[in-house]
C-alpha cells in the first residue's frame, strides 16, 4: 500500500532509471519528461510512476491531485552559508552607491562584519535566527542543502555554526551536509600566518574531533588565501577526513580552480573569472564546476560563461550561494532562471544542474535528484503550467503548490 499517490501530473520531471553519475557536455541537454503521469510514495521513497492510463487500483492513504500542475525532484543547493546571524543591507547600499567589495570589507564590512555579530551570539540564538531560512527554502522547493561555516573565525564559533547546521538537519526535513568554511578571511587582529595555524592545528583537529563537517573549504581569492595555502588548508582537511570543495575564481583568475583540481576537490565553486587553462584543467576530472548565479547577479560580476564550458564538454552545477552579504537568497527557481537569462543555458542544462550535477557535488546521487524508484520522495509539485520551461520563465512567479520532503507534504 503506498503511503501517497499523486495523479494528473501534467509532466513527471527527471524521470530515470538511475544516475550513475553527473551529466557534462551534451549529455545535460537531456531531460526526461513523463507526460500525464502519477508517481507513488512508500514511506521515504519513491516507489513507482508512470501513465495514468497505466495507473493500477491503488489504496492510497492519500491522494493529491496535482491537477495539470508538474511534479520536479527537488532541488539539491550544493553551496549556502544559510547560518548567519544578521542580514546585511548597510553594505548593499553601500554597493549601490559605488563601493567595491574590497572597499567594504577594508572598511570592516563584508564576512569579519558578519563574524562579528555572530560571536556575540549564543548557539540557541543563531539557531533561532537560521531556522527560518531553512524553512524558507524547503518552501521553495529545495529538498537537500550544503552549509558551511566560516562566519566564526575563532574555534568555538567555527563549530557553534557547525553544530547548528547539523541541529537544522536533525530538527528539519532537509537532507544536510556540513563544510568547515574556517579559511573564509583572516580576523582583523591576527597575522595571517598565525591565524593559518590555528586553522591547520586547532580548527581542523577540533572541528573532526567532533565529527561536524562533512567538506573543508577555503576562500581562494586575492587579499583572502592564496593557492599554495588553499592546497595547504586543503590536503590537511584531507587528514582528518574532509573532502576539500573550493571558492574559486570569483573576484580573480586566483589559482583556485587549479588547487582543486590538484587536491582533488569534488566541487569548484563561483567561477565569475574562468579561462581556457581553468576549463582545460577541469576536462576529464571527478571536479564538479559549480555556478552561483545568485553572487554574480547581486554584485554585478560577470556571469561564468556557461556556454563555453558546456560546449567544451565539461559539467556545470549550480547553487544558490545563499548568504548575507554577495546572495541574500536561496530560491533555486530563481537560480535557475538567472542561468537561463544570465549565462545562456537552456532549461533542461539548467534544471540538470541545480539536481543531478548538484547532487553529485553533494555525493547524494545515489539517494536525490531525479525521479528515481528508490531514492528519497523529496518532490514539489507545481501550480498548473504549460510547460516546465514556465518555471525558469516565469521568473518572479511563486510556482510551487506543494513540497514533499522524505515523503511527507510540506507545511
Amino acid at each position: 500500500m503506498a503511503d501517497l499517490l499523486i495523479i494528473n501530473i501534467r509532466g513527471l520531471v527527471q524521470v530515470r532509471e538511475s544516475t550513475p553519475h553527473f551529466l557534462s557536455g551534451t549529455e545535460m541537454s537531456i531531460l526526461p519528461v513523463l507526460e500525464n503521469a502519477f508517481l507513488l510514495i512508500t514511506g521515504e521513497n519513491i516507489s513507482g510512476f508512470g501513465t495514468m492510463n497505466q495507473l493500477p487500483v491503488i489504496n492510497a492513504e492519500q491522494t493529491i491531485d496535482a491537477a495539470g500542475g508538474y511534479v520536479f525532484p527537488c532541488f539539491v543547493d550544493s553551496h549556502t552559508h544559510l547560518v548567519f546571524a544578521a542580514s546585511r543591507e548597510d553594505e548593499f547600499v553601500m554597493k549601490i552607491k559605488g563601493a567595491t567589495y574590497e572597499e567594504i570589507a577594508s572598511r570592516g564590512g563584508g564576512i569579519l562584519n558578519s563574524a562579528k555579530k555572530l560571536q556575540t551570539i549564543s548557539e540557541d540564538e543563531l539557531f533561532e535566527r537560521s531556522l527560518p531560512r531553512a524553512q524558507e527554502i524547503i518552501s521553495m522547493g529545495t529538498g537537500a542543502v550544503e552549509i558551511k561555516s566560516g562566519y566564526g573565525l575563532t574555534v568555538n564559533d567555527e563549530l557553534k555554526m557547525l553544530r547548528v547546521a547539523r541541529r537544522i538537519g536533525k530538527e528539519t526535513p532537509l537532507t544536510v551536509k556540513t563544510t568547515f568554511l574556517g579559511a573564509h578571511a583572516v580576523p582583523r587582529e591576527m597575522k595571517k600566518e598565525d591565524y593559518m595555524k590555528l586553522v591547520l592545528e586547532e580548527m581542523i583537529p577540533a572541528v573532526a574531533e567532533k565529527k561536524l563537517a562533512d567538506y573543508i573549504d577555503v576562500f581562494c581569492e586575492q587579499g583572502f588565501f592564496s593557492q599554495e595555502e588553499t592546497e595547504k588548508i586543503a590536503e590537511r582537511g584531507k587528514e582528518f577526513g574532509m573532502r576539500p570543495r573550493i571558492h574559486a575564481n570569483q573576484l580573480h583568475r586566483s589559482g583556485g580552480v587549479q588547487a582543486g583540481v590538484k587536491t582533488g576537490a569534488i566541487s569548484v565553486d563561483h567561477l565569475e573569472n574562468i579561462g581556457e587553462e581553468e576549463m582545460l584543467l577541469l576536462k576529464g576530472t571527478s571536479t564538479m564546476p559549480t555556478a552561483l548565479p545568485g553572487a554574480a547577479f547581486f554584485l554585478n560580476l560577470p556571469f561564468p560563461p556557461a556556454r563555453k564550458m558546456i560546449d567544451a564538454g565539461l559539467p556545470l552545477a549550480i547553487a544558490s550561494d545563499y548568504n548575507p552579504g554577495s546572495a541574500p537568497s536561496g530560491n533555486m527557481s530563481l537560480m535557475i532562471s538567472l542561468a537561463c537569462i544570465k549565462m545562456k543555458m537552456t532549461p533542461e542544462e539548467a534544471i540538470n544542474a541545480a539536481t543531478i550535477n548538484t547532487a553529485y557535488a553533494l555525493e547524494l546521487l545515489g539517494t536525490h535528484g531525479s525521479i528515481s524508484v528508490g531514492k528519497i520522495a523529496s518532490v514539489f509539485i507545481t501550480k498548473p503550467m504549460p510547460s516546465f520551461t514556465f518555471l525558469p520563465y516565469s521568473f518572479g512567479s511563486q510556482l510551487i503548490a506543494n513540497v514533499i520532503i522524505k515523503g511527507k507534504i510540506w507545511k
